[in-house]
């Protein structure tokens, strides 16, 4: 249906490779012309060769996760005529043994938090529902095999 293009790309420097003390910093570049700087993460490569500001493979891979089923979310509540106003998500991932015994992102746990106006205001059920269509419509949920999980927050309760 869609080719999506994300353009890695590492340069060396003047470290010497072989030693393994190369930096692990790099560039992503999407097709609308957004470079992120990326690293490996520091809970896997220790500082200085990672860089704990850029962004790592893991943390994309739970934002990524988070933010397909908030637009699916969203559209799921603009068809229902709720009104959202905002949609706040404390993602995250743990990474541990899968029963194969290497390191995976083994679990994802989304916490949206969505904060509805005006007269037509779903009910907990609702939202529940919402959220679960949202999870089964989310092409990046159904790509992986991480065990995905939803949990949302209800302000006011």
């Amino acid at each position: 249906m869609g080719k999506y293009i994300a353009t890695v790309t590492w340069e060396r420097a003047d470290s010497l490779f072989t030693d393994y003390r190369y930096s692990r910093r790099h560039e992503w570049q999407f097709d609308g012309g957004l470079i992120v700087a990326a690293s490996s993460s520091p809970l896997v490569v220790p500082v200085p060769l990672s860089d704990p500001t850029a962004v790592d493979p893991e943390e994309a891979f739970v934002a990524s996760l988070s933010s397909c089923h908030m637009l699916w979310f969203l559209s799921i509540a603009a068809k229902r005529d709720f009104t959202v106003d905002r949609y706040h998500d404390a993602a995250e991932g743990v990474m541990a043994l899968n029963d194969e015994g290497k390191l995976a992102m083994t679990v994802v746990t989304l916490r949206p938090q969505v904060t509805f106006s005006g007269e037509s205001l779903p009910s907990h059920e609702e939202i529940h529902i919402m959220h679960h269509q949202a999870h089964d419509e989310c092409f990046i949920a159904r790509s992986v095999r991480t065990n995905v999980r939803c949990e949302p927050v209800h302000l006011g309760d």
